[in-house]
């Protein structure tokens, strides 16, 4: 029996049961990609996946200000507003923990395991988003002292 396939399947599953459709369709893409002949492509993905998720959540979170819907004065207002301020400030920190999370899951590829069952959990059970795993990563790399 294949057993990743399986996990794929169960996790597949669990996005299916929990009307998540970004784990759903992750899960049945690399299920497709590991019964047909791209599954070639997994070392290539392990290898530049996460970059280009990055690289599309970034043009996704940019797109109002390219297009602008954000104009400029919005933009200088968000520094006069105290919630703008703790937004930039957590958006800071939340960058810095993802630079670290970075770290660790190359430093240290076992903890990868069970951030992302976490980040599966996390996102079937409790609606949340797969960008965990780089923030989970960096939160533990505070509380174990690896940068």
């Amino acid at each position: 029996m294949d057993y990743s396939s399986l996990i794929l399947l169960v996790l597949a599953g669990l996005g299916i049961i929990s009307g998540n459709s970004t784990v759903t369709i992750a899960m049945v893409v690399l299920l497709l990609l590991r019964v047909t002949s791209f599954h070639t492509a997994f070392p290539w993905l392990e290898k530049y996946g996460l970059t280009i998720g990055i690289i599309i959540l970034t043009i996704g979170v940019m797109t109002p200000l390219a297009s602008g819907k954000i104009s400029i004065n919005q933009v200088t207002e968000s520094f006069l507003h105290w919630k703008s301020l703790l937004a930039i400030g957590i958006g800071i920190l939340v960058a810095y923990l993802g630079g670290r999370g970075v770290t660790l899951m190359s430093g240290q590829p076992i903890i990868v395991t069970g951030l992302l069952i976490g980040t599966i959990i996390g996102v079937a059970f409790f609606k949340g988003v797969p960008v965990g795993p780089l923030i989970a990563a960096g939160l533990l790399s505070l509380l174990i002292g690896r940068s």
